[in-house]
């Protein structure tokens, strides 16, 4: 059994940034983080052996301490506002392709497009982005354009880590379904997903067998699951290398590894070890 790495896979520099911004910040005194700082439970559990607690964005009672952060994910100017208004103090970890993508969807809806956003509802990084534009229309799916409004100008962009292709179909759908609409798209999928999408796609060339190492509600991981799914191949999702079977890889030839946006490096590393010794065991079995 060979084991292949993606070329791209795992912590991208937004992740990595927050990380290391929330422990920096907990080394001075309390610290709450409104939410789930990235959506990977071993980061939440390195956070939390630093004294990090967790609060809700929408619920100025569940923090711990007079010092919050904004998650990865970001937020609304209006949720920063009330929380600063209530004397938190507000740290913000918000990635900054993120910020880009609120940027941009504010220059829009200031040259007088209605706004609208592809992406998963009720995601936090979608509430973010719509919080400040209640007349914001979400699409996921073809199934949603039904809701379009009937606009004389359209403002499109997406939440970071969608897929490229499903957005730019999306795209093609919302102006199909709105022909006499000024469609204007920005294209916000970030570099980090693309390259992992990308890295997934070559990997999927050369094995028969995936194993995706992410949080299971992060929404870049179940986007790579699903690509490497609707492919055809065996996929395994897991959060850490101790879920690893040696019986889901009897019949593999080539596995390969990759990882999520918010999964750790040394997470992967550990997987990799793991799926090693795995290939040994069933190769002495073998024999």
């Amino acid at each position: 059994m060979k084991i292949q790495l993606a070329e791209h896979y795992g912590l991208c520099f937004g992740v990595r940034d927050a990380i290391a911004q929330a422990e920096e910040l907990a080394t001075r005194g309390p610290l709450t983080i409104l939410g789930e700082l990235v959506h990977n439970p071993v980061v939440r559990e390195r956070l939390a052996r630093h004294g990090v607690r967790e609060g809700a964005l929408d619920d100025r009672d569940s923090a711990q301490s007079t010092q919050v952060m904004i998650t990865a994910h970001g937020a609304s100017d209006k949720a920063r506002g009330e929380w600063r208004n209530a004397g938190f103090g507000v740290a913000d970890g918000t990635c900054p392709l993120v910020l880009q993508a609120h940027e941009k969807l504010r220059a829009l809806v200031e040259q007088g497009f209605v706004p609208v956003v592809i992406g998963k509802r009720g995601h936090v990084e979608v509430n973010g982005l719509t919080g400040d534009f209640p007349d914001a229309c979400i699409i996921e799916s073809a199934e949603d354009l039904a809701n379009l409004p009937t606009a004389a100008r359209l403002g499109v962009i997406s939440q970071t880590t969608q897929p490229s292709e499903k957005v730019l179909a999306l795209v093609d759908a919302i102006r199909i379904a709105r022909p006499a609409s000024e469609v204007r798209f920005c294209d916000t999928v970030c570099q980090p997903t693309k390259n992992r999408q990308s890295a997934l796609r070559k990997l999927i060339e050369e094995c028969d067998t995936l194993v995706v190492v992410g949080g299971r509600n992060s929404n870049n991981t179940l986007q790579l699951v699903a690509a490497a799914t609707v492919a055809g191949r065996a996929v395994h999702h897991v959060e850490r290398a101790e879920e690893l079977r040696p019986d889901w890889f009897r019949a593999a030839r080539v596995v390969g590894i990759t990882a999520g946006t918010s999964t750790l490096k040394e997470t992967v590393a550990t997987v990799r070890i793991r799926l090693e010794a795995i290939a040994t065991e069933l190769s002495l079995a073998a024999h």
